[in-house]
Parts: C-alpha cells; sequence; structure tokens
C-alpha cells in the first residue's frame, strides 16, 4: 500500500532533519556497475558510496599522520 500524504510529508521532514543530501554525477553505465557491485556484497548502492568515502577519508588520516599527505 502506498504510504498517505501524511506519511510522506513525515518522512520528508525527517529526512530533512536529519540527512543532508548530496548530488552525483557519473558516467552513463556507471551506475549500474556500482549498483551490481555494491548488491554482490549486499549492499545498497547508497550504503557502498558512503563505505567507500569512510575508508578513504581514514587511509587519508592515516597519511596525513605519518608525514605522507
Amino acid at each position: 500500500m502506498p504510504a498517505s500524504k501524511a506519511q510522506q510529508r513525515a518522512t520528508n521532514k525527517y529526512m530533512k532533519a536529519n540527512y543532508d543530501r548530496v548530488n552525483l554525477t557519473l558516467p552513463k553505465g556507471r551506475k549500474a556497475e556500482l549498483q551490481a557491485h555494491a548488491a554482490q556484497r549486499g549492499e545498497s548502492l547508497n550504503g557502498f558510496i558512503g563505505r567507500a568515502i569512510d575508508e578513504q577519508v581514514k587511509r587519508d588520516n592515516m597519511l596525513r599522520k605519518e608525514g605522507n599527505l
């Protein structure tokens, strides 16, 4: 059953208050590649992208501490 208008408004209000949005532009076909990769790992595309960002930030911070960045 589709969400009611009130449910949609409540969800949108919650999302706006608790999350930031980022618009990502990719070359044609890349989105499908990333979705397939994420699905193989049991992740959503959003979860995969978030994890990839977290891991890169962690690596960058380690390199900075070592004086290599």
